[in-house]
Protein backbone atom coordinates (compact mmCIF):
# COMPACT_ATOMS: atom_id res chain seq x y z
CA UNK A 1 0.00 0.00 0.00
CA UNK A 2 2.74 2.41 1.02
CA UNK A 3 4.78 1.50 -2.05
CA UNK A 4 1.77 2.17 -4.27
CA UNK A 5 1.33 5.60 -2.71
CA UNK A 6 5.01 6.33 -3.18
CA UNK A 7 4.83 5.19 -6.79
CA UNK A 8 1.75 7.33 -7.28
CA UNK A 9 3.57 10.31 -5.77
CA UNK A 10 6.57 9.72 -8.02
CA UNK A 11 4.26 9.56 -11.02
CA UNK A 12 2.65 12.87 -10.10
CA UNK A 13 6.06 14.46 -9.61
CA UNK A 14 7.18 13.14 -13.00
CA UNK A 15 4.04 14.51 -14.65
CA UNK A 16 4.65 17.92 -13.10
CA UNK A 17 8.23 17.91 -14.37
CA UNK A 18 7.10 16.99 -17.87
CA UNK A 19 4.37 19.64 -17.81
CA UNK A 20 6.87 22.22 -16.49
CA UNK A 21 9.23 21.33 -19.34
CA UNK A 22 6.50 21.78 -21.91
CA UNK A 23 5.47 25.17 -20.60
CA UNK A 24 9.05 26.37 -20.01
CA UNK A 25 10.06 29.65 -21.65
CA UNK A 26 12.47 27.80 -23.93
CA UNK A 27 9.76 25.48 -25.21
CA UNK A 28 7.35 28.40 -25.64
CA UNK A 29 9.97 30.19 -27.71
CA UNK A 30 10.42 27.10 -29.84
CA UNK A 31 6.67 26.97 -30.49
CA UNK A 32 6.72 30.61 -31.61
CA UNK A 33 9.46 29.79 -34.13
CA UNK A 34 7.80 26.59 -35.38
CA UNK A 35 5.84 28.05 -38.32
CA UNK A 36 8.59 30.36 -39.70
CA UNK A 37 11.27 27.66 -39.40
CA UNK A 38 9.09 25.01 -41.06
CA UNK A 39 8.25 27.42 -43.88
CA UNK A 40 11.92 28.23 -44.51
CA UNK A 41 12.97 24.60 -44.16
CA UNK A 42 10.49 23.39 -46.79
CA UNK A 43 10.59 26.25 -49.26
CA UNK A 44 14.15 27.62 -48.91
CA UNK A 45 16.61 25.21 -47.32
CA UNK A 46 15.25 22.08 -49.00
CA UNK A 47 15.45 23.66 -52.49
CA UNK A 48 18.92 24.93 -51.54
CA UNK A 49 20.08 21.37 -50.79
CA UNK A 50 18.79 20.31 -54.23
CA UNK A 51 20.85 23.05 -55.86
CA UNK A 52 23.94 22.09 -53.84
CA UNK A 53 23.53 18.42 -54.75
CA UNK A 54 23.57 19.27 -58.46
CA UNK A 55 26.43 21.73 -58.07
CA UNK A 56 28.84 19.31 -56.44
CA UNK A 57 28.05 16.53 -58.85
CA UNK A 58 31.38 15.49 -60.43
CA UNK A 59 29.97 15.73 -63.96
CA UNK A 60 29.10 19.40 -63.39
CA UNK A 61 32.53 20.44 -62.18
CA UNK A 62 34.40 18.25 -64.70
CA UNK A 63 32.66 19.71 -67.77
CA UNK A 64 35.01 22.27 -69.40
CA UNK A 65 32.13 24.01 -71.19
CA UNK A 66 30.32 24.57 -67.88
CA UNK A 67 33.44 26.06 -66.34
CA UNK A 68 34.06 28.31 -69.35
CA UNK A 69 30.47 29.66 -69.32
CA UNK A 70 30.72 30.19 -65.55
CA UNK A 71 34.00 32.08 -65.90
CA UNK A 72 32.69 34.44 -68.60
CA UNK A 73 29.38 35.03 -66.79
CA UNK A 74 31.10 35.80 -63.50
CA UNK A 75 33.62 38.08 -65.20
CA UNK A 76 30.95 40.08 -67.01
CA UNK A 77 28.80 40.28 -63.86
CA UNK A 78 31.70 41.74 -61.88
CA UNK A 79 32.58 44.07 -64.78
CA UNK A 80 29.12 45.58 -65.21
CA UNK A 81 28.56 45.82 -61.43
CA UNK A 82 31.88 47.67 -61.00
CA UNK A 83 31.11 50.13 -63.79
CA UNK A 84 27.57 50.69 -62.48
CA UNK A 85 28.89 51.35 -58.97
CA UNK A 86 31.47 53.87 -60.21
CA UNK A 87 28.85 55.72 -62.26
CA UNK A 88 26.44 55.71 -59.32
CA UNK A 89 29.10 57.29 -57.12
CA UNK A 90 29.82 59.95 -59.73
CA UNK A 91 26.20 61.13 -59.45
CA UNK A 92 25.46 60.03 -55.88
CA UNK A 93 28.25 61.72 -53.91
CA UNK A 94 27.60 65.26 -55.27
CA UNK A 95 23.88 64.63 -54.68
CA UNK A 96 24.59 63.62 -51.08
CA UNK A 97 26.56 66.84 -50.60
CA UNK A 98 23.69 68.81 -52.15
CA UNK A 99 21.03 67.42 -49.79
CA UNK A 100 23.17 67.47 -46.64
CA UNK A 101 24.86 70.86 -47.03
CA UNK A 102 22.36 73.11 -48.84
CA UNK A 103 18.80 74.33 -48.37
CA UNK A 104 16.81 75.20 -51.47
CA UNK A 105 13.22 75.30 -52.69
CA UNK A 106 11.72 71.92 -53.50
CA UNK A 107 14.44 70.03 -51.59
CA UNK A 108 12.06 67.52 -49.99
CA UNK A 109 10.26 66.89 -53.29
CA UNK A 110 13.53 66.35 -55.18
CA UNK A 111 14.81 64.03 -52.45
CA UNK A 112 11.61 61.99 -52.62
CA UNK A 113 11.90 61.87 -56.41
CA UNK A 114 15.37 60.33 -56.18
CA UNK A 115 14.04 57.66 -53.78
CA UNK A 116 11.09 56.54 -55.91
CA UNK A 117 13.09 54.50 -58.49
CA UNK A 118 14.62 52.31 -55.76
CA UNK A 119 11.18 50.98 -54.84
CA UNK A 120 9.95 50.59 -58.40
CA UNK A 121 9.90 47.07 -59.88
CA UNK A 122 12.80 46.40 -62.23
CA UNK A 123 10.40 45.80 -65.12
CA UNK A 124 9.04 49.32 -64.69
CA UNK A 125 12.55 50.80 -64.66
CA UNK A 126 13.45 48.82 -67.79
CA UNK A 127 10.21 49.83 -69.53
CA UNK A 128 10.73 53.49 -68.56
CA UNK A 129 14.18 53.65 -70.15
CA UNK A 130 12.94 51.66 -73.13
CA UNK A 131 10.14 54.18 -73.63
CA UNK A 132 12.54 57.12 -73.42
CA UNK A 133 15.70 56.16 -75.29
CA UNK A 134 15.10 52.63 -76.53
CA UNK A 135 14.96 51.77 -80.24
CA UNK A 136 11.14 52.26 -80.13
CA UNK A 137 11.15 55.12 -77.62
CA UNK A 138 10.46 58.83 -77.79
CA UNK A 139 14.09 59.80 -78.37
CA UNK A 140 14.40 57.57 -81.45
CA UNK A 141 11.18 59.05 -82.85
CA UNK A 142 12.28 62.65 -82.28
CA UNK A 143 15.81 62.00 -83.60
CA UNK A 144 15.53 59.38 -86.38
CA UNK A 145 19.24 59.61 -87.25
CA UNK A 146 20.06 58.03 -83.88
CA UNK A 147 18.36 54.75 -84.87
CA UNK A 148 21.65 53.17 -85.98
CA UNK A 149 23.21 53.73 -82.58
CA UNK A 150 20.11 52.82 -80.52
CA UNK A 151 20.06 49.31 -82.00
CA UNK A 152 23.70 48.50 -81.20
CA UNK A 153 24.74 46.25 -78.26
CA UNK A 154 26.98 49.03 -76.92
CA UNK A 155 23.99 51.34 -76.61
CA UNK A 156 21.98 48.79 -74.64
CA UNK A 157 24.94 48.10 -72.36
CA UNK A 158 25.13 51.84 -71.60
CA UNK A 159 21.36 51.83 -71.10
CA UNK A 160 21.69 49.04 -68.52
CA UNK A 161 24.39 50.97 -66.65
CA UNK A 162 22.23 54.11 -66.70
CA UNK A 163 19.24 52.20 -65.33
CA UNK A 164 21.39 50.88 -62.47
CA UNK A 165 22.46 54.43 -61.64
CA UNK A 166 18.79 55.49 -61.82
CA UNK A 167 17.56 53.26 -59.01
CA UNK A 168 20.74 53.02 -56.89
CA UNK A 169 21.66 56.69 -56.53
CA UNK A 170 19.32 57.08 -53.56
CA UNK A 171 21.47 54.59 -51.60
CA UNK A 172 24.46 56.92 -51.85
CA UNK A 173 22.29 59.92 -51.00
CA UNK A 174 20.85 58.28 -47.91
CA UNK A 175 23.96 56.63 -46.43
CA UNK A 176 26.62 59.19 -47.35
CA UNK A 177 24.25 62.15 -46.94
CA UNK A 178 23.28 61.06 -43.42
CA UNK A 179 26.94 60.61 -42.52
CA UNK A 180 27.70 64.11 -43.81
CA UNK A 181 24.84 65.63 -41.82
CA UNK A 182 26.25 64.06 -38.64
CA UNK A 183 29.71 65.59 -39.05
CA UNK A 184 30.42 68.51 -36.76
CA UNK A 185 30.97 71.58 -39.01
CA UNK A 186 33.49 72.86 -36.46
CA UNK A 187 35.97 70.24 -37.71
CA UNK A 188 36.04 71.75 -41.19
CA UNK A 189 36.03 75.29 -39.78
CA UNK A 190 39.02 74.49 -37.59
CA UNK A 191 40.92 73.13 -40.60
CA UNK A 192 40.18 76.33 -42.50
CA UNK A 193 41.44 78.45 -39.59
CA UNK A 194 44.69 76.46 -39.66
CA UNK A 195 45.17 77.33 -43.33
CA UNK A 196 43.64 74.37 -45.19
CA UNK A 197 41.70 75.08 -48.36
CA UNK A 198 38.46 73.25 -49.31
CA UNK A 199 40.25 70.38 -51.04
CA UNK A 200 42.67 69.79 -48.15
CA UNK A 201 39.84 69.94 -45.61
CA UNK A 202 37.92 67.30 -47.53
CA UNK A 203 40.95 65.08 -48.12
CA UNK A 204 42.35 65.17 -44.60
CA UNK A 205 39.28 65.68 -42.40
CA UNK A 206 36.00 64.78 -44.07
CA UNK A 207 36.91 61.82 -46.32
CA UNK A 208 38.59 59.79 -43.52
CA UNK A 209 35.48 60.25 -41.39
CA UNK A 210 33.22 59.30 -44.32
CA UNK A 211 35.24 56.22 -45.31
CA UNK A 212 32.99 53.64 -43.52
CA UNK A 213 29.85 55.22 -45.01
CA UNK A 214 31.37 55.33 -48.49
CA UNK A 215 32.44 51.68 -48.27
CA UNK A 216 29.03 50.60 -46.95
CA UNK A 217 27.23 52.45 -49.75
CA UNK A 218 29.61 51.04 -52.37
CA UNK A 219 29.09 47.47 -51.17
CA UNK A 220 25.32 47.82 -51.14
CA UNK A 221 25.19 49.36 -54.61
CA UNK A 222 27.60 46.75 -55.94
CA UNK A 223 25.50 43.95 -54.45
CA UNK A 224 22.32 45.23 -56.11
CA UNK A 225 24.10 45.59 -59.45
CA UNK A 226 25.71 42.16 -59.07
CA UNK A 227 22.28 40.52 -58.63
CA UNK A 228 20.49 42.62 -61.26
CA UNK A 229 18.23 40.54 -63.47
CA UNK A 230 15.08 42.25 -64.76
CA UNK A 231 16.83 45.36 -66.09
CA UNK A 232 19.52 43.34 -67.89
CA UNK A 233 17.10 40.78 -69.35
CA UNK A 234 14.52 43.32 -70.56
CA UNK A 235 16.99 45.89 -71.89
CA UNK A 236 19.74 43.63 -73.16
CA UNK A 237 18.10 40.25 -73.59
CA UNK A 238 20.42 37.26 -73.68
CA UNK A 239 23.19 39.38 -75.26
CA UNK A 240 24.55 40.19 -71.81
CA UNK A 241 25.01 36.98 -69.84
CA UNK A 242 25.37 37.84 -66.18
CA UNK A 243 25.09 35.06 -63.61
CA UNK A 244 21.40 35.78 -63.12
CA UNK A 245 20.56 35.84 -66.82
CA UNK A 246 22.61 32.72 -67.47
CA UNK A 247 20.77 30.87 -64.67
CA UNK A 248 17.47 31.77 -66.33
CA UNK A 249 18.70 30.69 -69.77
CA UNK A 250 20.09 27.36 -68.50
CA UNK A 251 16.95 26.65 -66.49
CA UNK A 252 14.35 27.39 -69.19
CA UNK A 253 15.77 28.29 -72.60
CA UNK A 254 18.76 25.95 -73.01
CA UNK A 255 18.13 23.44 -70.21
CA UNK A 256 21.27 22.56 -68.25
CA UNK A 257 20.16 22.36 -64.64
CA UNK A 258 23.61 21.30 -63.42
CA UNK A 259 25.16 24.46 -64.83
CA UNK A 260 22.28 26.59 -63.53
CA UNK A 261 22.85 25.13 -60.05
CA UNK A 262 26.60 25.84 -60.21
CA UNK A 263 25.95 29.45 -61.23
CA UNK A 264 23.39 29.82 -58.43
CA UNK A 265 25.83 28.65 -55.75
CA UNK A 266 28.53 31.02 -57.01
CA UNK A 267 26.05 33.88 -57.04
CA UNK A 268 24.89 33.03 -53.49
CA UNK A 269 28.47 32.77 -52.22
CA UNK A 270 29.40 36.21 -53.57
CA UNK A 271 26.21 37.76 -52.24
CA UNK A 272 26.79 36.34 -48.76
CA UNK A 273 30.37 37.66 -48.76
CA UNK A 274 29.12 41.12 -49.74
CA UNK A 275 26.39 40.93 -47.07
CA UNK A 276 28.85 40.00 -44.31
CA UNK A 277 31.22 42.80 -45.31
CA UNK A 278 28.35 45.29 -45.46
CA UNK A 279 27.09 44.25 -42.01
CA UNK A 280 30.53 44.76 -40.49
CA UNK A 281 31.09 48.12 -42.15
CA UNK A 282 27.61 49.49 -41.41
CA UNK A 283 28.12 48.57 -37.74
CA UNK A 284 31.14 50.90 -37.77
CA UNK A 285 28.93 53.62 -39.27
CA UNK A 286 26.35 53.09 -36.51
CA UNK A 287 28.98 53.28 -33.75
CA UNK A 288 30.23 56.56 -35.16
CA UNK A 289 26.80 58.20 -35.30
CA UNK A 290 26.43 61.51 -33.52
CA UNK A 291 23.62 64.04 -33.18
CA UNK A 292 22.64 65.70 -36.43
CA UNK A 293 24.03 69.17 -37.06
CA UNK A 294 22.06 71.80 -38.93
CA UNK A 295 24.87 72.27 -41.47
CA UNK A 296 22.47 72.80 -44.38
CA UNK A 297 22.34 76.41 -45.51
CA UNK A 298 21.28 78.38 -48.57
CA UNK A 299 23.88 78.74 -51.32
CA UNK A 300 25.69 82.06 -50.97
CA UNK A 301 28.69 82.21 -53.29
CA UNK A 302 28.50 82.05 -57.09
CA UNK A 303 30.15 78.62 -57.11
CA UNK A 304 27.64 77.28 -54.59
CA UNK A 305 24.68 78.68 -56.52
CA UNK A 306 25.95 77.19 -59.80
CA UNK A 307 26.53 73.85 -58.06
CA UNK A 308 23.04 73.76 -56.52
CA UNK A 309 21.21 74.97 -59.64
CA UNK A 310 23.03 72.69 -62.10
CA UNK A 311 22.74 69.59 -59.92
CA UNK A 312 19.04 70.21 -59.20
CA UNK A 313 18.43 70.54 -62.93
CA UNK A 314 20.43 67.39 -63.69
CA UNK A 315 18.69 65.31 -61.00
CA UNK A 316 15.24 66.56 -62.01
CA UNK A 317 15.84 65.68 -65.66
CA UNK A 318 17.51 62.34 -64.92
CA UNK A 319 14.77 61.08 -62.60
CA UNK A 320 11.71 62.76 -64.12
CA UNK A 321 12.21 62.05 -67.83
CA UNK A 322 12.07 58.23 -67.66
CA UNK A 323 9.11 58.32 -65.27
CA UNK A 324 7.19 60.79 -67.46
CA UNK A 325 8.07 59.14 -70.77
CA UNK A 326 6.42 55.88 -69.71
CA UNK A 327 2.82 57.21 -69.47
CA UNK A 328 3.44 59.50 -72.49
CA UNK A 329 4.58 56.56 -74.61
CA UNK A 330 1.60 54.48 -73.44
CA UNK A 331 -0.71 57.20 -74.85
CA UNK A 332 1.19 57.79 -78.09
CA UNK A 333 1.18 55.71 -81.29
CA UNK A 334 4.57 55.95 -83.01
CA UNK A 335 4.55 52.77 -85.10
CA UNK A 336 2.16 50.45 -86.91
CA UNK A 337 0.55 47.50 -85.22
CA UNK A 338 1.67 44.01 -86.13
CA UNK A 339 0.11 43.04 -89.48
CA UNK A 340 -1.60 46.43 -89.85
CA UNK A 341 -2.24 47.66 -93.39
CA UNK A 342 -3.26 51.06 -94.65
CA UNK A 343 -2.62 54.45 -93.14
CA UNK A 344 -1.41 54.60 -89.54
CA UNK A 345 -2.92 57.27 -87.30
CA UNK A 346 0.09 58.55 -85.34
CA UNK A 347 -0.19 60.63 -82.19
CA UNK A 348 -2.35 60.52 -79.08
CA UNK A 349 -4.35 57.32 -78.49
CA UNK A 350 -6.01 55.41 -75.69
CA UNK A 351 -6.13 52.19 -77.73
CA UNK A 352 -3.34 50.53 -75.78
CA UNK A 353 -5.34 50.74 -72.57
CA UNK A 354 -8.55 49.62 -74.30
CA UNK A 355 -6.73 46.64 -75.81
CA UNK A 356 -5.85 45.38 -72.34
CA UNK A 357 -9.42 44.04 -72.12
CA UNK A 358 -9.66 42.55 -75.64
CA UNK A 359 -8.57 39.19 -77.04
CA UNK A 360 -7.93 40.52 -80.53
CA UNK A 361 -6.88 37.22 -82.12
CA UNK A 362 -9.48 35.04 -80.40
CA UNK A 363 -6.81 32.68 -79.08
CA UNK A 364 -7.94 29.96 -76.68
CA UNK A 365 -4.65 30.30 -74.77
CA UNK A 366 -4.72 34.09 -74.58
CA UNK A 367 -4.76 35.61 -71.09
CA UNK A 368 -6.08 39.20 -71.10
CA UNK A 369 -3.62 41.68 -69.55
CA UNK A 370 -6.23 42.76 -67.03
CA UNK A 371 -6.43 39.14 -65.90
CA UNK A 372 -2.68 39.32 -65.30
CA UNK A 373 -3.32 42.42 -63.18
CA UNK A 374 -5.95 40.53 -61.17
CA UNK A 375 -3.52 37.63 -60.79
CA UNK A 376 -0.87 40.01 -59.44
CA UNK A 377 -3.32 41.55 -56.96
CA UNK A 378 -4.42 38.09 -55.83
CA UNK A 379 -0.84 36.90 -55.38
CA UNK A 380 -0.01 40.11 -53.51
CA UNK A 381 -2.96 39.64 -51.16
CA UNK A 382 -1.93 36.07 -50.31
CA UNK A 383 1.68 37.20 -49.89
CA UNK A 384 0.62 39.88 -47.39
CA UNK A 385 -1.37 37.40 -45.30
CA UNK A 386 1.31 34.71 -45.42
CA UNK A 387 4.26 37.00 -44.70
CA UNK A 388 2.44 38.69 -41.80
CA UNK A 389 1.36 35.35 -40.33
CA UNK A 390 4.96 34.13 -40.43
CA UNK A 391 6.62 37.47 -39.72
CA UNK A 392 4.73 38.33 -36.54
CA UNK A 393 5.91 35.33 -34.47
CA UNK A 394 9.50 35.78 -35.65
CA UNK A 395 9.47 39.54 -35.01
CA UNK A 396 7.89 38.99 -31.57
CA UNK A 397 10.68 36.59 -30.61
CA UNK A 398 13.42 38.80 -32.06
CA UNK A 399 12.09 41.84 -30.18
CA UNK A 400 13.44 40.28 -26.96
CA UNK A 401 16.18 37.98 -28.21
CA UNK A 402 17.60 35.06 -26.29
CA UNK A 403 20.39 32.72 -27.38
CA UNK A 404 17.89 30.91 -29.59
CA UNK A 405 16.95 34.11 -31.45
CA UNK A 406 20.61 35.12 -31.88
CA UNK A 407 21.21 31.71 -33.44
CA UNK A 408 18.13 31.76 -35.71
CA UNK A 409 18.27 35.40 -36.83
CA UNK A 410 20.90 34.90 -39.59
CA UNK A 411 18.96 31.93 -40.99
CA UNK A 412 15.76 33.97 -41.16
CA UNK A 413 17.60 36.65 -43.16
CA UNK A 414 19.27 34.19 -45.55
CA UNK A 415 16.64 34.59 -48.32
CA UNK A 416 17.90 38.18 -48.70
CA UNK A 417 21.21 36.73 -49.87
CA UNK A 418 19.60 34.49 -52.48
CA UNK A 419 18.52 35.91 -55.80
CA UNK A 420 14.93 35.51 -56.93
CA UNK A 421 16.13 33.55 -59.97
CA UNK A 422 17.90 31.12 -57.67
CA UNK A 423 14.72 30.68 -55.63
CA UNK A 424 12.84 29.88 -58.83
CA UNK A 425 15.47 27.32 -59.84
CA UNK A 426 15.27 25.70 -56.40
CA UNK A 427 11.50 25.39 -56.74
CA UNK A 428 11.88 23.74 -60.17
CA UNK A 429 14.35 21.19 -58.80
CA UNK A 430 12.37 20.49 -55.63
CA UNK A 431 8.71 20.50 -56.59
CA UNK A 432 8.66 19.72 -60.32
CA UNK A 433 5.13 19.08 -61.57
CA UNK A 434 3.61 20.41 -58.36
CA UNK A 435 4.50 23.88 -59.66
CA UNK A 436 1.34 23.64 -61.78
CA UNK A 437 -0.38 25.01 -58.68
CA UNK A 438 -0.46 28.83 -58.76
CA UNK A 439 -0.04 28.89 -54.97
CA UNK A 440 3.73 28.45 -55.34
CA UNK A 441 4.01 32.00 -56.71
CA UNK A 442 2.88 33.76 -53.48
CA UNK A 443 5.04 31.29 -51.51
CA UNK A 444 8.10 32.46 -53.46
CA UNK A 445 7.02 36.09 -53.02
CA UNK A 446 6.61 35.54 -49.27
CA UNK A 447 10.17 34.18 -49.03
CA UNK A 448 11.43 37.42 -50.53
CA UNK A 449 9.11 39.68 -48.49
CA UNK A 450 9.49 37.91 -45.11
CA UNK A 451 12.82 39.52 -44.06
CA UNK A 452 11.42 42.99 -44.86
CA UNK A 453 8.26 42.27 -42.87
CA UNK A 454 10.22 41.01 -39.86
CA UNK A 455 12.57 43.99 -39.85
CA UNK A 456 9.60 46.37 -40.07
CA UNK A 457 7.65 44.75 -37.22
CA UNK A 458 10.57 44.03 -34.90
CA UNK A 459 11.31 47.63 -33.77
CA UNK A 460 7.61 48.31 -33.14
CA UNK A 461 7.25 45.17 -30.99
CA UNK A 462 10.44 46.00 -29.10
CA UNK A 463 9.17 49.54 -28.39
CA UNK A 464 6.08 48.40 -26.45
CA UNK A 465 6.77 49.14 -22.74
CA UNK A 466 6.15 46.04 -20.62
CA UNK A 467 5.05 48.21 -17.70
CA UNK A 468 2.01 49.39 -19.72
CA UNK A 469 0.92 45.80 -20.24
CA UNK A 470 1.44 45.03 -16.56
CA UNK A 471 -0.49 48.14 -15.51
CA UNK A 472 -3.40 47.21 -17.78
CA UNK A 473 -3.44 43.67 -16.37
CA UNK A 474 -3.38 44.95 -12.78
CA UNK A 475 -6.39 47.14 -13.58
CA UNK A 476 -8.31 44.01 -14.58
CA UNK A 477 -7.88 44.00 -18.36
CA UNK A 478 -8.03 40.62 -20.07
CA UNK A 479 -5.15 39.59 -22.39
CA UNK A 480 -7.26 40.56 -25.41
CA UNK A 481 -8.11 43.92 -23.84
CA UNK A 482 -4.41 44.51 -23.10
CA UNK A 483 -3.57 43.80 -26.72
CA UNK A 484 -6.42 46.04 -27.89
CA UNK A 485 -5.55 49.04 -25.73
CA UNK A 486 -1.74 48.78 -25.49
CA UNK A 487 -0.28 46.73 -28.33
CA UNK A 488 -2.61 47.50 -31.23
CA UNK A 489 -2.22 51.33 -31.27
CA UNK A 490 1.57 50.89 -31.41
CA UNK A 491 1.58 48.00 -33.89
CA UNK A 492 -1.12 49.17 -36.30
CA UNK A 493 1.12 51.57 -38.22
CA UNK A 494 4.00 49.09 -38.37
CA UNK A 495 1.65 46.32 -39.50
CA UNK A 496 0.23 48.43 -42.30
CA UNK A 497 3.73 49.46 -43.34
CA UNK A 498 4.92 45.82 -43.34
CA UNK A 499 1.83 44.75 -45.29
CA UNK A 500 2.47 47.48 -47.86
CA UNK A 501 6.09 46.34 -48.16
CA UNK A 502 4.98 42.75 -48.80
CA UNK A 503 2.33 43.92 -51.27
CA UNK A 504 4.86 46.01 -53.20
CA UNK A 505 7.47 43.24 -53.28
CA UNK A 506 4.91 40.76 -54.60
CA UNK A 507 3.47 43.17 -57.15
CA UNK A 508 6.83 43.82 -58.80
CA UNK A 509 8.61 40.47 -58.30
CA UNK A 510 9.95 39.21 -61.61
CA UNK A 511 12.87 36.77 -61.30
CA UNK A 512 11.33 33.86 -59.40
CA UNK A 513 7.91 34.37 -61.02
CA UNK A 514 9.41 34.12 -64.51
CA UNK A 515 10.74 30.64 -63.70
CA UNK A 516 7.83 29.11 -61.80
CA UNK A 517 4.64 30.77 -63.02
CA UNK A 518 2.29 28.89 -65.34
CA UNK A 519 1.52 30.48 -68.75
CA UNK A 520 -2.17 30.67 -67.85
CA UNK A 521 -1.45 32.57 -64.59
CA UNK A 522 0.82 35.48 -65.62
CA UNK A 523 1.48 38.50 -63.43
CA UNK A 524 1.85 42.13 -64.54
CA UNK A 525 5.69 41.93 -64.83
CA UNK A 526 5.42 38.69 -66.84
CA UNK A 527 2.81 40.26 -69.15
CA UNK A 528 5.09 43.28 -69.68
CA UNK A 529 7.99 40.99 -70.55
CA UNK A 530 5.85 39.04 -73.03
CA UNK A 531 4.61 42.18 -74.80
CA UNK A 532 8.12 43.69 -75.00
CA UNK A 533 9.48 40.51 -76.58
CA UNK A 534 6.92 40.61 -79.42
CA UNK A 535 7.01 42.83 -82.55
CA UNK A 536 4.40 45.44 -83.44
CA UNK A 537 3.25 48.74 -82.05
CA UNK A 538 0.21 47.29 -80.30
CA UNK A 539 2.27 44.84 -78.22
CA UNK A 540 4.78 47.54 -77.33
CA UNK A 541 2.00 49.99 -76.42
CA UNK A 542 0.29 47.45 -74.19
CA UNK A 543 3.62 46.82 -72.43
CA UNK A 544 3.91 50.56 -71.79
CA UNK A 545 0.32 50.71 -70.52
CA UNK A 546 0.84 47.77 -68.15
CA UNK A 547 4.12 49.26 -66.90
CA UNK A 548 2.38 52.59 -66.27
CA UNK A 549 -0.34 50.91 -64.22
CA UNK A 550 2.28 49.01 -62.22
CA UNK A 551 4.22 52.24 -61.65
CA UNK A 552 1.09 53.99 -60.35
CA UNK A 553 0.25 51.11 -57.97
CA UNK A 554 3.83 50.92 -56.69
CA UNK A 555 4.10 54.68 -56.23
CA UNK A 556 0.92 54.70 -54.17
CA UNK A 557 2.37 51.93 -52.01
CA UNK A 558 5.61 53.91 -51.60
CA UNK A 559 3.66 56.97 -50.46
CA UNK A 560 1.83 54.86 -47.88
CA UNK A 561 5.11 53.41 -46.57
CA UNK A 562 6.69 56.87 -46.34
CA UNK A 563 3.68 58.21 -44.47
CA UNK A 564 3.62 55.31 -42.01
CA UNK A 565 7.36 55.10 -41.48
CA UNK A 566 8.04 54.98 -37.73
CA UNK A 567 11.55 56.37 -37.97
CA UNK A 568 14.11 57.30 -40.57
CA UNK A 569 17.29 55.48 -39.64
CA UNK A 570 19.04 56.46 -42.84
CA UNK A 571 20.26 52.98 -43.67
CA UNK A 572 19.14 50.14 -45.91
Amino acid sequence: MTNNLLNHGDTKTLRKKILRAFVSPWFSRLLIWLAPILFLAIFFFYPLTKILALTFDFSTLANPENLLITYHSLLFTLYQATLSTILTFILGVPSAILFSRFDFRGKSILRALTAVPFMLPTVVVAAAFNSLIGSRGLFSFLFPLSSNFTTSPTFYFLLILTAHVFYNTTIIIRIVGNALSRLDPKLEQSARVLGADSFQAWRRIILPLLRPSLLAAALLVFMFDFTSFGVILLLGGSNFSTLEVEIYIRALKLPNLNLAALLSVIQLAFTLIFSVLYTRIISQVNTQTAPRFSAAKPAKTIKEKIFVASLCLLLSAFFLLPLLSLPIRSLTRLEADRGQRGEVQYGFTTDYYKELFINRRGSLFYVPPMQAALNSLGYAGVTVLLSLALGYPAAYALAKPTRLEKFLDPFIMLPLGASAVMLGLGFILSFGRALASPFFVPIAHSLIALPFVIRTLQPALASIPERLRQAASMLGASPFRVWQTVDFPILSRATLSAATFAFTVSLGEFGATLLITRPEYPTIPIAIQRFLSQPGGLNYGQAMAMATLLMVLTTLAILIIEKLRLSDSGEF
